[in-house]
């Protein structure tokens, strides 16, 4: 039985593709840029999906959970667990989304109350370089388990109870009246004294500025010792993309053609010479 003591979002704390190993995406991811608000658009280019980082630029992952039941998220960035820092494996610890819950990580796990914000920035500057590991650079990925199903135990029922016989009624009804002598009070007292006297209670990615991000811990055991799921994205700059041909090169009209008069040979009205 695989148990990992695992991180659960708290409630302060707040489509791509997925590998053959799941038909149906349990976990969508998104990336956010934090500077412009934008969700930054993804492009399919011979078989992964990419997205265009701008440097500086501070950014999250949103995880939604597409099920009606728990799962666990293991994050890696740049290759590195988003939580623990180790060089990341599906069989580390991860986050646990509840149904249908979506989140968003905003960064390298600290402690239990903040992170160090995921922003763009150069390679060297990456927080997986700086730490001798930029081989897997420019990559962010989630590996998804299931959770057990935990079976509750099954109770032999006791034997039913018998109807009262009639007979036997008003010999009971005399007695009951002999026990109610008793104040009420006092039968009030002996319920709340059985309750202690009150109710019962029922983120090349940089290692950037701190920032509060509260979590909690849970319990959960994983279906399986392979996850259900694996996805990722690629990520670099605007010009390598466009040099790699992820994404198209801009469009640059140019209404000027030589030796023909043009209606707008130019953008502005210039100041007319003085005289």
């Amino acid at each position: 039985m695989l148990r990992a003591s695992t991180l659960l979002l708290s409630a302060l704390i707040a489509a791509t593709a997925c590998s053959p190993l799941s038909a149906q995406p349990l976990v969508d991811i998104d990336v956010i840029d934090r500077d412009t608000g934008e969700w930054l658009p993804e492009y399919r280019h011979r078989g992964r999906d990419w997205i265009p980082g701008s440097p500086g630029h501070r950014y999250s992952v949103r995880m939604t959970n597409t099920t009606g039941e728990r799962v666990l998220v293991v994050l890696s960035v740049d290759g590195v667990n988003a939580i623990s820092g180790e060089t990341a494996s599906a069989g580390q610890t991860g986050y646990v989304l509840g149904p249908w819950q979506s989140t968003e990580i905003t960064g390298w796990r600290k402690s239990m109350h903040d992170v160090a914000q995921f922003y763009f920035t150069d390679l060297p500057d990456s927080y997986a370089a700086r730490t001798g590991r930029p081989d897997n650079v420019g990559v962010i990925g989630i590996a998804v388990f299931r959770e057990r199903v935990q079976y509750s135990p099954y109770y032999e029922p006791g034997p039913p109870i018998a109807r009262e016989d009639e007979r036997y009624r008003d010999q009971a009804g005399r007695a009951e009246k002999r026990s109610a002598s008793a104040p009420a009070a006092a039968n009030e007292a002996a319920a709340d004294s059985a309750y202690g006297g009150r109710a019962a209670q029922s983120i090349g990615t940089g290692h950037g500025s701190r920032e509060w991000s509260p979590v909690s811990r849970t319990d959960f055991v994983r279906a399986s010792r392979t996850p259900a799921q694996v996805l990722q994205l690629r990520y670099d700059d605007y010009d390598n993309l466009v040099a790699m041909g992820v994404m198209p090169r801009p469009y640059r009209w140019d209404g000027r053609r030589r030796g023909q008069p043009e209606a707008f040979p130019n953008g502005f009205a210039a100041d007319p010479p003085r005289w």
